[in-house]
Formats: C-alpha cells, structure tokens, sequence
C-alpha cells in the first residue's frame, strides 16, 4: 500500500506515476463538502474552515450548497426523524464516489439526547453509509481535520483497475491508527531485551 506516488525521476522536469495513483492523488486533493450543518457541531466545521485551522490546506476548502457539487458530506449535529429523510435525500443527489463524516457525539450516536428524547435518531448510520466517525461533544477542528485525513486514506487506497475476470480489484483500505496510516507490512524486529523469557 506504500507504494510512492511518484516512482522515480528520469530528468528534470520528466516523473512517472500510474494512472491509478494521479487519479487517487487529484480525487484525495479536492474534496467538496457540502455545506450541511444541523446543530452546534456546525460551528466547529465552520471554525475548521476559517483562517486558524484552514481547511484548504487539504483541498477541502469549496464548502458546496448543492449536493450536486459535492463529494463529502459532513454531518455535523443532532439528526432527529424529521430531518433523517432530507439527509438520505441529499446524499442520493450526490454523485459518486461520495463519502460522509459523521461528526459529534450526537451524529454518532444520538447524544445526550436520545435518551429522553423520542424525536433524535441514534447514530446517522442509520441513514446514510459513514466512512468516518469523529466523535466529540463538539469536536475540536483538529479532530475533523483528521477524519478528512482519514477519507483521504481511504481515497488513497481506492482501485481503479479491474482483474483478468472482469470483477473490480478491492481496495486497499488503511489501518487506523492514533497517529495516521500505518503500514501493516513491516516486520517487528525483536531485540534480546524485548524477548520473554521465563
């Protein structure tokens, strides 16, 4: 999976790649939230986008009002029953591929609010496929920042080509990790101090 993007350098202004990574790299380099904030975890998105945290360093900075302009959908807040139906709509009127967030406590999980509340959908994967969970009661925009390095991971790992049978190749999805991707194809190394003895 840690095959460079760029695979060597002939001359100066000559690289090589494959189609399938320059596609992977300008698909994970533009992504187009739409604009789609229910509750208080949509000033955190909005925080993420402003000059302190900048979303735009990840190519994520065109926030889109329609779904059809959009590739990312960020649920950012409270969905209740009344408001699960407008999400699954918007999210069929997304064109493919299309990835969600779901972001907060109560997009997760219902929140504080499904417990004593008989109108709050326990988790927005009931209604619309999640990639990416970032929980929180609001969560930071560094936290959302690193759920759309996340989608980019998995971006990354999409494949294009087919097999010799005609079926599609599966992606190469990543291993989450506290600190980003991590290649599981290492060997560990054991010293003599680390072996157990006994």
């Amino acid at each position: 999976m840690t095959r460079p993007w760029i695979e060597g350098r002939f001359e100066e202004n000559v690289i090589t790649t494959t189609i399938e990574q320059a596609i992977n790299w300008a698909r994970q380099s533009s992504l187009w939230p739409m604009t789609f904030g229910l509750a208080c975890c949509a000033i955190e998105m909005m925080a993420t986008g402003a000059s302190r945290f900048d979303i735009a360093r990840f190519g994520a900075e065109r926030f889109s009002a329609t779904p059809r302009q959009a590739d990312l959908m960020i649920v950012a807040g409270t969905v209740t029953y009344k408001m699960a139906s407008r999400v699954r709509r918007l999210y069929n009127q997304m064109p493919d591929p299309k990835f969600v967030i779901a972001m907060g406590a109560c997009t997760v999980g219902g929140g504080p609010y499904f417990k004593w509340g008989y109108h709050v959908v326990k988790g927005v994967d009931l209604v619309v496929p999640v990639d990416v969970y970032v929980p929180g009661c609001p969560p930071r925009p560094e936290a959302l920042l690193e759920g759309l390095m996340r989608i980019q991971d998995k971006i990354k790992g999409q494949r294009i080509v087919r097999q010799r049978d005609g079926n599609k190749m599966p992606d190469e999805l990543p291993v989450p990790h506290h600190s980003g991707y991590v290649d599981i194809e290492e060997p560990q190394v054991l010293r003599e101090h680390q072996k157990i003895t006994g």
